[in-house]
């Protein structure tokens, strides 16, 4: 697989299982609508006072599993963080792109953006009952 494919098996889907830890360390998932920049940047919005975005000021390493559609799936590690201005802006591009209502809930009281920079990906390919698995790292996600 090459980079150019995984961009765009990622941009075929909007929904990712995050996991994250508590405050407590203990584990926590849940599922969010994501949008994926040129750089392999994950984008998604939330309400600010969540469990998961308290989870993620604490601890901003990040786990992700995308796909399982015709036995493919990505799993994604990463570092969160709330972008601002210019690095917002561009992200949000990408975000409502992904999702055309995202500018109607900008309007929403306490919406908040996260992005996950990749520290790692794994793609999964199970269709032939031969694992196909390509890793990204690095500077092979840097490289726009």
């Amino acid at each position: 697989m090459t980079r150019t494919e995984l961009l765009v098996f990622l941009r075929r889907h909007s929904l990712g299982v995050i996991a994250t830890t508590s405050p407590e360390g203990d584990p926590q998932a849940a599922v969010v609508g994501i949008a994926t920049s040129d750089r392999f940047e994950l984008i998604f919005d939330t309400l600010a006072e969540t469990r998961k975005v308290k989870n993620l000021r604490h601890s901003p390493r990040i786990a992700c599993v995308i796909g399982w559609d015709e036995e493919q799936s990505v799993q994604y590690e990463g570092v969160a963080d709330e972008p601002r201005g210019f690095e917002l802006e561009r992200l949000k591009r990408y975000y409502f792109g992904q999702f055309p209502d995202g500018p109607a809930r900008q309007a929403w009281p306490g919406i908040t953006y996260f992005r996950i920079r990749p520290t790692w990906i794994r793609y999964s390919d199970y269709r032939d009952n031969d694992t196909v698995v390509a890793e990204f790292s690095g500077t092979e996600l840097l490289d726009a």
